[in-house]
Formats: C-alpha cells, sequence, structure tokens
C-alpha cells in the first residue's frame, strides 16, 4: 500500500458503483422516450377535441419525440464531461 492509493479494493468498488449509475441513467431513457411521447400524444389529442382539429395529435407526438431525443442528448452530455 502506498499513501496514493491507501485501499486498492476501495478503487474498485467506486468503478462498480460508477458503472451501476451509470447504467440506471441509461435505463431511464426507456421509460422517457415513451412516456415523452404518450404525453406529446395526449396533449395533442386534448387540444384537437378542444379545437376541433384533426392534425394537433401528430404535432404533439412530434413534440414528444422531440423531448426524448433532448433528454437522450442531456444524458450523454452529463457523462461525457
Amino acid at each position: 500500500m502506498t499513501p496514493a492509493d491507501p485501499d486498492p479494493d476501495r478503487k474498485n468498488s467506486g468503478q462498480k458503483e460508477n458503472f451501476w449509475v451509470q447504467a440506471a441513467r441509461y435505463s431511464q431513457l426507456a421509460f422517457v422516450f415513451p412516456a415523452a411521447l404518450v404525453v406529446g400524444w395526449l396533449v395533442g389529442a386534448a387540444l384537437d377535441r378542444w379545437l376541433h382539429t384533426t392534425w394537433l395529435y401528430l404535432a404533439g407526438i412530434l413534440l414528444g419525440i422531440a423531448a426524448g431525443f433532448i433528454e437522450l442528448i442531456r444524458t450523454a452530455m452529463r457523462d461525457t464531461k
């Protein structure tokens, strides 16, 4: 053991924790994408009923997809720093 590395097992446990934290961050995307899509669709469908139109649900779906990709980019950028 050297003074710079008092416990070699501690370094390995930090790497495992880091792996699990990253896995949790990326697995949240499996829920964020569908949730953003469904919320966009629901808002668009509600606006369609309120304004008596038939196309706003498509705009809501597109905005939901864009929100999902924005969250993907934010998550990826957070891990590259």
